[in-house]
Formats: C-alpha cells, structure tokens, sequence
C-alpha cells in the first residue's frame, strides 16, 4: 500500500480545523508542531507565512484517500484569508509500533531503487520523553545528530488512532537525515525499542530528501 504525507502551515491554534477536516474525508488523526514563520517577503506574507506562531499539521493516508482529503481541507479553509498553504510528499516506508513484520521496512521508494548518494529523512514520532532514546539507538546504528520538535496529537478518544496514536497530547517527532544506504540499519534500531512493541505509541515514516545542500563554507 503506498502512503502521502500531507504537510499544513497554517496560524496557529488552527491546526485542529485541518485535522478534522481530513478525518471527515477518511483521513485518521493527524500529528500537528508548533512553528513560526519568519518571512518578510511580500508574496509569502500574502501566503500567511510572515512572522506570526503557525501549526504545522502533518497527516499520513494512503494515496487513494489524499485527494480527498485535499479537498475537504481546501472546502473548510476556503472563508479564512491568507489561511496558509499545504503540500504532500511521497512516503518511501512507513511502520506503526506494534505492527511490526519482517523486512517491512523497503529498501525502495516509488518502486525505484534508491540512488547511491541520496539522502533519507527519517522521521520518528513518539510519545514525550521517548524521542531521546530513539535518537540514541539511530546513533549507534549509524546516524548523526537530529532534531526534536515538540508537537501535539489531534486523535479523539474512539477514534481509530491511525497518525494520531494514542489519546496522549503530547508529542515528540524527531527528523534525522542520513544517506540513504543507512536508512534501514537506523529505521531497523528504531523499531525495536521496547517502546514500539505496544500499539499505538509510535510511527516512523520516510522521505527522499531532494536537492540536499550543505550551506556555509566548506
């Protein structure tokens, strides 16, 4: 089954109207970060992207289900004014904890093999206070350092807790880019924490990072 990342930056506290809005599609719940935009540009001020607290509302679904929810979030945004903007990524593996099968982490993405030399975003989102250990486990398999950010999930009580995880608030979602040949040794640490043998209480997801570019002098 193939899966879509789909990414909102919108103001914040509005997180919740995009999360709804892709579950009344068929969505599940949705992971959602707090951010800042920083832009002084006019045509991105224009977007709602200026220097204002944003949510950034993440949402994974399978690749049938997307559109559809693209276009019940675009229906409940359509009255709010330079509300945002949204975009989806391609999602090369995907794993939930407690679910868990032998070599379900691919080594392929779009059923393409991946190029030597690219680079993978792995992404990891936990319940607070398990990020750190994540990130000590992709160390000793391997990778540098990441990124924690501190997020929020959106899944109701009942609900079926497919991005969202379990009905605890708080969040953590660690990013760690590594070059793709390492992407499975790390996904493969990850995954088996005692703490995604149950349930409900993590995911990790993955993407192709284009046009990766090391800034500042050599």
């Amino acid at each position: 089954m193939n899966y879509k990342l789909l990414v909102s930056i919108v103001p914040h506290n509005s997180g919740e109207l995009i999360s709804n809005a892709a579950k009344s599609a068929g969505a599940g719940g949705g992971t959602i970060a707090m951010g800042r935009g920083t832009a002084s540009n006019g045509v991105l001020q224009l977007l709602g992207l200026g220097d204002t607290s944003k949510d950034i509302v993440y949402i994974i679904l399978e690749e049938e289900k997307c559109e559809a929810a693209r276009a019940a979030i675009i229906s409940a945004s359509e009255a709010k004014k330079h509300f945002g903007v949204m975009f989806t990524l391609e999602v090369g593996s995907f794993v939930k904890a407690g679910n868990i099968k032998e070599n379900e982490v691919s080594e392929t993405k779009g059923g393409r093999s991946m190029a030597a030399g690219t680079y993978q975003m792995i992404n990891v989102i936990v319940n607070k206070g398990y990020a750190e250990d994540a990130m000590e486990a992709a160390r000793k398999a391997g990778a540098g350092g990441g990124t924690i950010i501190g997020a929020r999930g959106t899944a109701r009580e009942g609900d079926a807790a497919f991005f969202g995880m379990k009905i605890v608030p708080e969040k953590e979602m660690l990013m760690i880019l590594v070059p793709a040949e390492k992407k499975a040794d790390i996904v493969a640490a990850i995954t088996a924490l005692p703490c995604f043998a149950e349930a409900g209480s993590g995911i990790v997801f993955c993407n192709e990072a284009q046009d990766f570019t090391v800034l500042g002098k050599k």
